[in-house]
C-alpha cells in the first residue's frame, strides 16, 4: 500500500469525539472538490486552445503542400516548353544550313553556266569578254576599234558650268596668271575705254576674282548587258552607194532563215565606223548568228566576209564623282551693267591681258550681262 503523503486528498483525522472536527473536514473537502474543478476547466480550456491550433497547423500545412504541387507542376511545363523551344530552334538551325548549302550549290551551278556561256559566245573573239561594269544612266558609246590599245576605256570630260549675270570666266593662257588673278581677290577696272562712257573718263567698277571647281568622275563603273535580239556587223566595205541602200541590202540578206536570219526589226549603222547594229524581231537568231563569228554576204557585185558580234549594252552602275580646280580659268563675279555685252567683254580683256595689273595673254572669255544666264562648257586641255 502506497505512503500516505502519495495520496490525491488528504484528509485530517479526527482526534477526538465530537462534531466539530467532523464539519471542519468536511468544508476541507468542499474546497479541495472546487480547487479540483477549477483545474479541469482550465484543462478542458487549455484543450480546446490546443485542437484549434492544431486544426489551423493543418490547414496551412494542406495550403503548403498544395501551392508545392501547382509550382512543381509549373516548373515541369516550363521545362516541357523549353525543350520543346530548343528543339524548334535546332530543326531551325538544320534548314537554315541545309538552306545555305542548297543556295551556294545553285549559285556555283549559275556561275557555271554562266562561265560556260560566256565561253560559247566569246570564244572566237576574247576581246569581248568584258569584265567591268558601266552606271544607271542612259548612253550610247559609240567609237572606232583600232589595234592599239584595245582594252582601254578613255573618257573625255565634257563639264557644263552655270554663269550667273554679271559674271565672267577668263581662261589664261599660263596657269600661274591666274593663281595671281586669284590671290588678289579684287580688281578695279578702268571702262574709260567704252564708247558709251566717253563723258565718264574716269568711271571704274570693282570686280572680284575667285577659283573654278567642277565635278570630275573619280571612279566609274558600268553594267554590260548582251543583246538577246541584236547583233553589230563589222569590217563593212565602203561602197559607192548610199547608206540606205546598203542598209536594205544587210535587211533583205539577214531576213532570210537560209542565211540563218528572221525577220529584221530595225537597222542602225554607227557613224564612222563600219559598223552596223541589226536587230531581230524573234529571240534566239541572235545568238546562233553570234556563234558562227562569221558571214558571207553578196554586196553589190561582190561578197564581202563580215564580222558578228554581240550587241552590247552599258548602265552606269556607280559614278563618284571628286571636286578638281581649273588651273588657268577664273570666275570674275560683282560685273555691274554699265556696259552692253561686246564693250564689256572687250574692256575685261583689255584689262587682265596687262602684265602690269598681274595679268596675261588671256586664251578665252566669256561674259553673262547682268538679268541673263549662261553656261560654259569645259574640255580636257589638250596634251
Amino acid at each position: 500500500m502506497e505512503p500516505e503523503e502519495d495520496s490525491f486528498v488528504q484528509l485530517p483525522c479526527p482526534s477526538g469525539p465530537g462534531t466539530g472536527s467532523l464539519a471542519l473536514a468536511r468544508e476541507h473537502v468542499r474546497q479541495e472538490i472546487e480547487h479540483c474543478k477549477e483545474l479541469c476547466s482550465a484543462l478542458e480550456q487549455d484543450h480546446v486552445e490546443l485542437q484549434v491550433a492544431t486544426g489551423a497547423l493543418e490547414q496551412r500545412t494542406r495550403e503548403l503542400r498544395k501551392y508545392r504541387e501547382r509550382l512543381d507542376e509549373n516548373f515541369k511545363q516550363q521545362k516541357y516548353l523549353i525543350r520543346e523551344e530548343e528543339i524548334r530552334l535546332q530543326n531551325s538551325i538544320l534548314l537554315a544550313r541545309e538552306l545555305k548549302n542548297t543556295l551556294m550549290q545553285k549559285h556555283q551551278m549559275l556561275n557555271k553556266t554562266l562561265e560556260d556561256k560566256r565561253k560559247k559566245v566569246f570564244w572566237k573573239d576574247p576581246e569581248m569578254m568584258l569584265l567591268p561594269t558601266l552606271p544607271e544612266k542612259k548612253m550610247a558609246f559609240k567609237g572606232l576599234v583600232t589595234n592599239k590599245d584595245e582594252n582601254k576605256l578613255i573618257l573625255t570630260p565634257l563639264v557644263h558650268y552655270a554663269l550667273p549675270g554679271g559674271s565672267a570666266l577668263i581662261t589664261f593662257e599660263k596657269a600661274e596668271v591666274a593663281q595671281r588673278i586669284i590671290e588678289a581677290k579684287e580688281h578695279t577696272v578702268d571702262l574709260s575705254c567704252g564708247e558709251e562712257l566717253k563723258e565718264l573718263d574716269q568711271c571704274r567698277v570693282r570686280v572680284q576674282a575667285a577659283p573654278v571647281d567642277v565635278l570630275l568622275p573619280s571612279a566609274l563603273e558600268i553594267r554590260l548587258t548582251q543583246s538577246s535580239r541584236s547583233i553589230i556587223l563589222s569590217d563593212l566595205p565602203r561602197l559607192d552607194i548610199p547608206e540606205e541602200a546598203l542598209m536594205d541590202k544587210l535587211e533583205i540578206f539577214f531576213s532570210k532563215t537560209r542565211n540563218g536570219g528572221g525577220e529584221v526589226e530595225s537597222t542602225e549603222l554607227l557613224d564612222n565606223s563600219g559598223q552596223a547594229v541589226l536587230t531581230f524581231a524573234d529571240n534566239g537568231v541572235a545568238e546562233l548568228l553570234i556563234e558562227r563569228g562569221r558571214i558571207q554576204v553578196p554586196l553589190g557585185k561582190q561578197t564581202y566576209e563580215l564580222k558578228i558580234s554581240p550587241c552590247m549594252s552599258g548602265e552606269v552602275s556607280n559614278l563618284q564623282l571628286q571636286a578638281s580646280r581649273c588651273p588657268r580659268t577664273v570666275l570674275l563675279s560683282g560685273i555691274p551693267d554699265v556696259l552692253s555685252e561686246e564693250p564689256m567683254r572687250d574692256t575685261l580683256e583689255i584689262h587682265f591681258q596687262k602684265p602690269s595689273r598681274g595679268g596675261g595673254e588671256v586664251d578665252s572669255l566669256g561674259y553673262v550681262p547682268a538679268g541673263r544666264h549662261g553656261v560654259a562648257v569645259f574640255t580636257e586641255d589638250a596634251e
